[in-house]
């Protein structure tokens, strides 16, 4: 996006959600249930409080346990790849971990997240790795905490910040984007989908960022 003065438009918000598999959109369908591993109890509260402000930026919902598998939103910092496959039963949470260790390893990644999905389409699991490298290292906890919060709330294309990151800085403090923040909004509006692979729902956000009514 050009501009973090303007809205986006439906070819921008398109783009946000299009990768190799083509228009790819989903929201959270139940409330979100955050647990961190690999921190101290001070960035615990950052990372928790981060996710608390983008869920409440959606109108989502949060809560203490999720019935079906206790914790919905996994967060994993550490230093090495590898250490994932040390993880207790997380190899049968996520199919084929030690081939996507490997590839993540191999790209010397900082960074992965996976979803998983009801019967619906919509969002029912996300787990989160952070790999803290010395690019990370120099990163404020607040800013890492908060990116991290963006992109677990809606299932964004794999290329969607390569050109703008989804965070700006106001007064030296880590802030959503403008139009991400809009974005974020519209897509939680209980008349929208909770999940589509037609471009043309973005003319439906567009819509609903632009003029505040139906679409």
């Amino acid at each position: 996006m050009s501009d973090t003065s303007t809205m986006p438009s439906a070819e921008e918000i398109a783009a946000l959600f299009t990768g190799a598999a083509g228009y790819r959109f989903a929201r959270w369908g139940r409330p979100i249930v955050p647990v961190v591993f690999g921190v101290d109890a001070a960035t615990l509260a950052i990372v928790k409080g981060a996710t608390e402000a983008v869920v409440v930026l959606a109108n989502a919902k949060m809560a203490e346990t999720d019935a079906e598998i206790g914790a919905n939103l996994m967060i994993f910092f550490f230093r090495d790849w590898q250490e994932l496959l040390e993880v207790p039963n997380l190899d049968q949470m996520i199919d084929g971990l030690s081939d996507i260790v490997a590839r993540l390893d191999d790209a010397g990644a900082n960074q992965f997240r996976t979803f998983r999905f009801d019967d619906a389409g919509a969002i029912r699991a996300c787990f989160s790795f952070i790999r803290m490298d010395a690019s990370l290292d120099e990163v404020p906890a607040e800013t890492i905490a908060l990116n991290q919060a963006v992109q677990m709330i809606l299932t964004w294309g794999e290329r969607a910040f390569a050109a703008h990151p989804p965070l700006a800085e106001a007064r030296g403090v880590a802030v959503i984007r403008p139009e991400i923040a809009a974005v974020i909004r519209a897509a939680y509006d209980p008349v929208l989908p909770a999940c589509a692979t037609d471009a043309s729902h973005a003319l439906r956000l567009a819509a609903r960022i632009g003029l505040g009514g139906a679409a």
